[in-house]
């Protein structure tokens, strides 16, 4: 059975239980995604299948000759599994594969901020707000040292680029699945905008 799947972010609602308990939880999209690559160890030196989602008509040449048997899909993305599970190319995946109190991990990209300070980006505290401080509030302050080492060492939190990265939300519940409506439901927020491209991966998969 493939491990995951890719799909789109609806937005958040809640639900409750059946005891009345409010569940904050993300409706995602999901598939069906399509079998458009299997991999194995004596051609490739592993195991995996790749898994193609939403048709477009915009692709490139190499592209399409990598797709010429099938529906031409936009997004690709690849899941580790052992040789003997692959399915057959063409194959259909659906959310069907998830059950209801599994536990997934989304993976999305984040929302880009733009370029952020200090306070934003890394939580700093700023400088004082009096003693003469008319124009630090919201500065760094020291980046570095002075004869030793002689230089800002890498990896040192500044201002800079926030954002428009990936980001990994494990261990959220499948609260319900949907294959009729194409709809996982899970508990809790995943990251990205809304409508942004996420994949579903069982957390039993995690390479």
């Amino acid at each position: 059975m493939v491990p995951g799947i890719m799909g789109r972010k609806r937005g958040m609602t809640t639900l409750f239980s059946p005891e009345g308990t409010a569940i904050p939880v993300t409706v995602l999209e999901a598939g069906p995604c399509y079998v458009t690559q299997v991999r194995t160890p004596e051609r490739e030196g592993y195991s995996a299948v790749q898994l193609g989602y939403e048709e477009s008509k915009r692709l490139n040449k190499p592209e399409r000759g990598h797709l010429k048997t099938l529906t031409p899909l936009k997004h690709l993305r690849e899941f580790r599994l052992a040789a003997e599970a692959a399915p057959a190319m063409g194959e259909k995946i659906d959310v069907g594969i998830f059950e209801a109190g599994e536990r997934v991990d989304v993976i999305g990209t984040s929302k880009g901020k733009g370029f952020a300070g200090v306070v934003k980006r890394h939580h700093f505290r700023g400088g004082p707000k009096t003693h003469g401080q008319s124009d630090r509030h919201r500065a760094p302050g020291s980046i570095g040292a002075t004869t030793t080492p002689g230089r800002v060492l890498k990896g040192m939190r500044m201002a800079g680029h926030m954002g428009a990265e990936r980001v990994t939300v494990r261990n959220l519940r499948v609260v319900r699945a949907e294959p009729e409506r194409n709809l996982l439901i899970v508990e809790g927020a995943v990251p990205g905008p809304t409508s942004g491209l996420v994949v579903i991966r069982k957390i039993a998969h995690r390479p």
